[in-house]
């Protein structure tokens, strides 16, 4: 089973958004950043498309 995600449909919070920013600048891939944040996937790809954040495509 995947990993569940309890923070669904829940706003960002501004220390999301400043980690996401970070991690995505020191170049960790998109599975690394959403476990971090305990996000899914989907959720953090939307979120730094809109931020217009490039997140590295490593496995």
């Amino acid at each position: 089973m995947k990993d569940r995600f309890e923070r669904h449909k829940q706003p960002w919070t501004a220390a999301e958004i400043d980690k996401l920013h970070t991690l995505a600048k020191k170049g960790m891939a998109m599975k690394a950043i959403a476990r971090a944040l305990t996000r899914s996937e989907e959720s953090v790809k939307q979120r730094a498309k809109a931020d217009g954040l490039a997140i590295a495509k490593l496995h």
